[in-house]
């Protein structure tokens, strides 16, 4: 059943979406997690604390992010029945998935640089990207882009996908309470590299099973798309994934590099801060463009449609004999 919820919430994303209208009338789920955090985070996290308290408070704030989500979640699957509460509970994990809005935001990085240039490119990869943009030239503009599409179609369509489809409903819940965390306070920064440590780590831990398959399904949506070498996606995958400051991201950013002939990562700023990481697809061309931007679209986009056959297949069992 719970492979069917995730079948049909894919489905609803990517058809509907989050209406606006509902946004500006009720917000968001996500939004009402980050409000929990964010208040958690004012009223546990003090400077004047010892490190180790601090520490202890990030994983009392985790675990009641984790439970007042993970229990609403639950209360609500176990109120719904039929194919109608099959429905309900699909429509509300499709809040849990960025299939459909990652692809836009993309889209509208590589619409920017074609239109209007270099600052338009800029300020369209803010929206998307923690780096910071007035150092990127059209080269670090399209490669952030693509980084971040590889990065996130694990960490908001894949990841959701998978817990969704291996817990249902309270299954997504808990994983997008543990990655908002994460995104919010698993920063190491003064304030939160102790009091957001719990969150950070945990967030590696549930995001390991997605990110491989993230990879597996660039590599065979590279089979699918012109120019792509799903060869190329396998040999970086093994040779730089591992070399990547994440357990998780050097993943599905080598699987894309490889599979374009790009080399993404290395060297990047942050708040400031210059990040010497490893490249992901050594070798491969460091000058990219919108077009690129264009082509790591359509490699997404197909393993988007397999990542739905997948997990069609195997909700088609319950969906035959109910």
């Amino acid at each position: 059943m719970f492979a069917l919820i995730a079948f049909l919430a894919l489905l609803a994303e990517l058809t509907i979406g989050y209406p606006d209208r509902l946004y500006r009338l009720i917000g968001h789920p996500v939004t009402w997690i980050g409000r929990l955090i964010a208040a958690l985070d004012e009223g546990l996290n003090r400077e004047e604390d010892a490190p180790s308290r601090r520490r202890l408070m990030g994983i009392a704030c985790l675990g009641i992010a984790l439970a007042a989500t993970g229990g609403a979640a639950f209360l609500l699957q176990s109120f719904l029945d039929g194919w109608a509460g099959l429905i309900a509970a699909a429509l509300a994990g499709s809040t849990l998935i960025a299939q459909r809005s990652l692809g836009s935001h993309v889209a509208a990085v590589a619409a920017a640089l074609e239109k209007d240039g270099i600052e338009a490119g800029r300020k369209a990869v803010s929206q998307i990207v923690g780096r910071d943009p007035q150092s990127l030239d059209e080269a670090g503009v399209a490669r952030a882009a693509i980084e971040s599409l590889a990065e996130n179609a694990s960490d908001g369509v894949v990841a959701p996908v998978f817990w969704l489809a291996i817990g249902g409903l309270p299954g997504g819940a808990l994983y997008k309470a543990a990655n908002t965390a994460d995104s919010m306070i698993g920063h190491r920064t003064p304030r939160h590299a102790d009091f957001g440590w719990a969150a950070a780590r945990f967030d590696d831990l549930v995001n390991l099973p997605a990110s491989r398959l993230t990879a597996l399904l660039f590599t065979a949506a590279a089979l699918f798309v012109p120019g792509a070498s799903p060869s190329g996606a396998w040999r970086a995958i093994w040779r730089d994934a591992r070399h990547h400051r994440s357990p998780n991201a050097g993943w599905p950013e080598a699987a894309m590099a490889g599979a374009l002939g790009l080399a993404l990562a290395g060297p990047r700023r942050y708040g400031g801060v210059l990040v010497d990481d490893a490249l992901m697809g050594e070798g491969g061309r460091r000058e990219v463009n919108a077009a690129d931007i264009r082509r790591a679209l359509r490699l997404y986009r197909t393993a988007d449609l397999l990542l739905i056959a997948l997990i069609g297949a195997a909700a088609l069992p319950f969906a035959v004999h109910g």
